[in-house]
């Protein structure tokens, strides 16, 4: 049982719509209908009615307001970080690009209770995930080539665009997913990793539709909310430098170690102790205040044994990045599969043994592993159904040796 009202609430909502949709899909015609409206009633539930009650009681995770509080400094001071941060609240653990997602807030202010609930971070989190995964599919769909292994029918095809195909299932296999516990109550109570995972997502759907320039200008926006996505771009160059070329490569990866740093460095300029203590010591549990991320994951564990344990997590997440770093020199990605599940097997070997993790981490790889795998099967379309009369196919004539015609 969670400590946190925001949870509790959430869990009260998401458990309804949960048993709702298990019921509809239990008691109803095995058919696409029933399991749309089934996906409608969890997403009502664990995704719409709390979001809209904590977001107009005003009730929200403390990373709201650190993102929100981000927003205001940096209109104020052209800062996030405070210089002598008094509690756990007031420190920010984010780099600056996560603060534009509290400007909202700071523009619109709190006085009216309709702008109270636009400006709220959450919501602009949930648009920036929503968005990213939007156009991440159109990349895919209107692309002259795959990004997938093997054949993918032309999307604009009558024989596709007639028979809708491949629509509806994405749109149900996207709802189940956004219902999931694993997006649905970091979206109702926090929502701070959820745009991270929605650039990810479209940085290397674009990385694999042979766009170098936008996929770097993408991880640069991720890169510039958590260095978490710094592991992105050495993915995304190893997917294009297999498909497109050492120049494609090197032009994507420049492109967002330059977008990156010119966003970071205003914080670095203005702020630089105060950017090093919370960015970097205070998440890895160095810094003067602990960090609330203590999910009982492995590195925390050996982190809570002392010195000895905290450089032993440290030492076994190095270990890790730089094995997945030698797989990309090794074994590159081949298509956006590929990528996707390297980037999510390199992420969650992080939030792993990370000295100071949380579970909640955990929804970056689990929305890398299956999205991609939704747009796949949305691409590649429904089989068009045969007549009971119809052949299943038509015989090869045999062609007599030297015919040309």
């Amino acid at each position: 049982m969670s400590a946190l009202d925001t949870h509790r609430v959430w869990g009260s909502c998401a458990a309804v719509g949960y048993l709702v949709a298990a019921a509809v899909v239990g008691l109803g015609p095995d058919r696409e209908r029933t399991r749309a409206v089934a996906v409608g009633a969890a997403l009502a539930g664990a995704v719409v009615v709390p979001l809209a009650y904590l977001v107009v009681s005003g009730h929200a995770q403390s990373e709201v307001e650190v993102i929100e509080r981000a927003g205001r400094l940096m209109v104020e001071r052209a800062t996030p970080y405070l210089d002598e941060p008094r509690s756990v609240v007031e420190v920010t653990p984010y780099l600056p690009g996560m603060a534009l997602l509290g400007m909202p807030r700071a523009l619109l202010g709190a006085d009216d209770p309709v702008v109270r609930v636009l400006g709220d971070a959450r919501l602009w989190c949930a648009a920036v995930l929503l968005g990213c995964l939007w156009a991440g599919r159109r990349a895919f769909r209107v692309a002259s080539r795959p990004a997938f292994g093997g054949a993918v029918p032309d999307v604009t095809s009558p024989q596709v665009a007639s028979a809708d195909a491949g629509w509806v299932p994405y749109r149900i296999g996207l709802g189940a997913l956004v219902a999931s516990p694993v997006v649905a109550l970091p979206l109702a109570v926090s929502g701070v990793d959820l745009p991270l995972a929605g650039l990810l997502c479209l940085g290397l759907v674009l990385g694999a539709r042979h766009r170098p320039v936008a996929a770097g200008l993408v991880l640069a926006a991720a890169c510039s909310l958590k260095w978490t996505a710094w592991p992105a771009v050495p993915v995304a160059v190893a997917l294009l430098a297999h498909r497109d070329g050492l120049r494609a490569a090197v032009r994507c990866g420049l492109v967002a170690f330059a977008g990156t740093a010119l966003a970071v460095l205003p914080g670095v300029l203005l702020s630089p102790r105060a950017m090093a203590e919370q960015v970097l010591a205070f998440p890895t549990g160095r810094g003067e205040f602990s960090t609330p991320a203590s999910s009982p994951l492995p590195g925390r564990l050996l982190a809570e044994l002392g010195p000895v344990g905290w450089y032993a997590a440290v030492g076994m997440l190095l270990a890790g990045g730089l094995a997945v770093a030698v797989s990309l020199v090794v074994r590159p990605p081949r298509d956006l599969l590929a990528a996707a599940d390297r980037l999510a097997l390199g992420l969650s070997l992080a939030f792993l043994l990370a000295p100071a993790g949380r579970f909640g981490y955990l929804a970056l790889p689990v929305l890398l592993v299956v999205w991609p795998r939704l747009v796949r099967a949305g691409a590649r379309g429904r089989p068009a159904p045969q007549r009971p009369d119809a052949p299943s196919a038509v015989p090869a004539l045999p062609v007599p040796a030297g015919d040309v015609r």
